[in-house]
């Protein structure tokens, strides 16, 4: 079966370069960001959207729009609803996930009473926007297990005007999930595998929860985006280390496994001795990562070891100063101060919201990196949607 692409043929070597990139890519949400870029562009498609499959439900797990995110640098907010639907006949997404089946749609305020389906317009209303065309396709797996769906909306055509989606779109976007389900199941045993090591260093320290870690690496790639946007920096760029940043802030505390029980349970603050004993953990967690096999294996050195240093020089292990801080440490560490701070602890309640925002502000150019900070404040009500979507198990 041949495919065209705007009229070409997309030929082996484009295939070829797909498969190749999804075989580079490592976090879950880099994946799906990716699988959903490139059947966008293939339609010529305005948004889109990804559900996981979770037991008999579907979770909103990803969403692009083109339209949206233009007024609106706030817009990754949505990549962290906590919506879901059941897998049945009444929505679109539960339908496909249903029965297996694609659904190509032309105007969903235009169907018909007798479809079992139907179109959840609250989206739209809440955001102004208008969704016309759907293609909707099940993620498969070779083996035959539909582990989510993927929806490409609003079709353009080369005048940049909504259309629906042909049979070729149909065929191409196919072909690209059932490959992309594989790399999705990839990603998702890389991140369950990481969430397992949490798990463990959580059996040690009560602190280090997967919620944490969650929340850490969501905030710290949200900030290097608007960071990375504010610098002009390309958004193939931008992809690339978002990809290795989730993975290796998720793991920024993983040292302090090798900390004594007595210090890491500590239900309250710790002494001059203990402080000092606890602050190893940042080269313990470093020594995992030394081999520096990979630039993921670096980024994790990097984060492990200098995340707890300060913009100013005054913090440890080697109190460097300003730009001398690896960025992807600078950022966690404001992800995880904030995150420390207007959380629950063993030792301290969660502190009020505003007097945590003022300290960062504060603490501008002198704990944190100012850059660092003007994007955090910027992409502020992404963070708070990112402790909506993992809060801590006993809220």
């Amino acid at each position: 079966m041949e495919l065209q692409k705007n009229q070409n043929c997309v030929d082996l070597a484009d295939l070829l370069r797909l498969t190749e990139k999804l075989n580079h890519i490592k976090d879950l949400d880099s994946m799906l960001d990716t699988i959903l870029l490139e059947a966008r562009s293939f339609c010529g498609a305005e948004a889109g959207s990804i559900f996981l499959r979770s037991g008999n439900e579907l979770t909103f797990s990803y969403t692009q729009n083109d339209m949206l995110s233009k007024f609106d640098r706030t817009f990754n907010r949505n990549i962290y609803s906590n919506h879901t639907m059941p897998i049945d006949r009444s929505s679109i997404a539960g339908y496909v996930a249903d029965t297996g089946s694609s659904l190509v749609i032309d105007d969903v305020y235009k169907l018909t009473s007798d479809v079992p389906y139907h179109f959840n317009s609250h989206f739209d209303e809440l955001s102004a926007y208008r969704t016309h065309s759907i293609l909707a396709i099940p993620l498969v797996t070779s083996a035959g297990n539909i582990t989510g769906v993927m929806q490409i909306i609003n079709a353009k055509d080369q005048s940049d005007i909504v259309t629906t989606f042909s049979e070729l779109h149909n065929q191409y976007v196919t072909f690209l999930s059932n490959n992309a389900s594989v790399a999705v199941e990839r990603a998702q045993m890389t991140r369950e595998i990481i969430l397992r090591m949490i798990q463990m260093a959580e059996l040690r320290d009560p602190k280090e929860t997967g919620s944490h870690v969650n929340r850490v690496g969501s905030y710290s790639i949200e900030i290097y985006h608007q960071w990375a946007n504010n610098r002009g920096i390309d958004e193939d760029g931008v992809r690339k280390t978002k990809d290795l940043l989730r993975i290796a802030s998720m793991l920024h505390d993983v040292g302090k496994v090798a900390i004594s029980d007595t210090i890491l349970k500590k239900p309250a603050l710790l002494d001059e001795h203990e402080q000092r004993v606890m602050q190893t953990h940042c080269r313990q967690g470093a020594d995992l990562f030394a081999g520096k096999v990979s630039p993921l294996d670096l980024m994790c050195l990097e984060i492990a070891l200098y995340h707890h240093e300060k913009f100013d020089g005054t913090g440890y292990p080697e109190k460097l100063k300003g730009e001398q801080i690896p960025l992807a440490a600078r950022i966690v560490a404001l992800a995880d101060v904030f995150d420390a701070l207007i959380s629950r602890r063993v030792y301290k309640k969660e502190w009020p919201e505003d007097k945590v925002l003022a300290l960062i502000k504060d603490q501008s150019g002198v704990h944190f990196d100012p850059e660092v900070v003007k994007a955090f404040f910027e992409v502020y009500e992404v963070i708070t949607a990112v402790r909506s979507r993992y809060p801590d198990i006993d809220e």
